[in-house]
């Protein structure tokens, strides 16, 4: 075999890496916005949810521990609370962690998702137009709600609708803005006028995902959407119409990371706080007046030229403890998840922003 050729096998295999994590990190992300999407709907319907956890029975003592030394029944004991923590989710985390578990359990049980069949997949509907890109969350949801669990084909059963329609493959197509709030408008009408769903909760039950800030700017277009239905966008802010009692927020992540995760180098972690990039707000003006002086900091007031070397930005991840992540001209950034991926603590700095 040639040295071009045994040099091909790493590369291989670390692309082979790269697409297994990639996707892993995907299907984690859309099982993350169900159990969001599902505890939204179920926190309408919690009588059904908050049945008392099964009473406790006392252990019975076996023959064979009857021969056991009392020092051999404790011990006993113990591990059998040990294997009972483990069971449990962790009360540091959650204020009821037994209820929780338990709507858990019965959020895998019970929660369906119908789809909507209507629409061209090779238009703007039902699949998505990449997983790549700053917008692969939204090209990831489509992908995986069609494989996952919680997916039916009997509209009866559902408990949630999913809307199919991708702002992100029209933008791709050059659709203008106007030109998508009339198309979202007519689908939605069509479902309406075709399917009984919709008139049961006034869409109450329907949800739309969207990651591209110009999607969010569409379905403004369509009052019902937007004072009805769930929206999951990766734009979740009070000044773009994000309601937080029943819209959710979308992680945006930049797929595939450019580097391998950070995290357990700790001592090379020099440097206090980073951040590059554009002046395109008022809060990033002050930021880069106030410290780009500091020198416990590593401030660039404009993106890092990529003249000076490959990958300079996505490397000093690697080098400071504290992540900044200003907002800009728009809310939706996929700096968030590049800091806790590179291994830095994110800082958000932004008005009416919900995480």
């Amino acid at each position: 075999m040639s040295a071009g050729g045994k040099a091909s096998q790493p590369q291989a295999a670390a692309a082979f890496s790269l697409s297994s994590s990639t996707l892993l990190q995907s299907s984690i992300l859309t099982l993350a916005t169900l159990t969001l999407l599902s505890f939204t709907y179920f926190s309408y319907n919690s009588n059904s949810l908050h049945s008392s956890p099964p009473p406790t029975t006392a252990t019975t003592t076996t023959t064979s521990q009857l021969y056991l030394s009392k020092l051999e029944v404790v011990e006993v004991e113990k591990q059998k609370q040990r294997e009972k923590d483990d069971d449990v989710v962790s009360g540091d985390v959650y204020h009821l962690p037994q209820i929780f578990e338990l709507n858990y359990a019965e959020m895998e049980r019970r929660f369906k998702v119908y789809i909507y069949p209507d629409g061209d997949a090779n238009t703007f509907y039902q699949t998505p137009r990449k997983l790549t890109g700053k917008y692969a969350s939204e090209g990831y949801f489509f992908q995986n709600i069609r494989d996952s669990i919680f997916r039916t084909h009997d509209p009866n059963q559902a408990h949630l609708f999913f809307i199919p329609i991708s702002c992100h493959k029209m933008r791709g197509k050059g659709t203008s803005y106007e030109n998508m709030t009339i198309i979202i408008q007519n689908y939605v009408e069509s479902l309406i006028s075709k399917y009984p769903y919709w008139n049961r909760t006034l869409g109450a039950d329907h949800f739309f995902v969207t990651c591209h800030d110009v999607g969010v700017r569409a379905t403004e277009g369509v009052p019902l959407l937007v004072k009805n239905s769930i929206r999951v966008v990766c734009s979740p802010s009070y000044d773009v119409g994000f309601i937080p009692h029943k819209d959710v927020a979308l992680p945006q992540v930049l797929q595939p990371f450019a580097l391998p995760a950070g995290g357990n180098d700790i001592e090379n972690r020099t440097t206090l706080g980073f951040w590059a990039g554009h002046r395109n707000s008022k809060i990033r003006v002050v930021l880069a007046r106030v410290w780009q002086n500091d020198t416990e900091l590593d401030i660039s007031n404009n993106r890092i030229n990529r003249a000076i070397g490959p990958l300079i930005y996505q490397k000093r991840f690697y080098n400071t403890k504290f992540c900044i992540c200003p907002g800009g001209s728009q809310v939706n950034s996929a700096r968030i998840a590049d800091s806790i991926h590179y291994g830095c603590v994110p800082g958000k700095i932004s008005l009416f922003l919900i995480l």
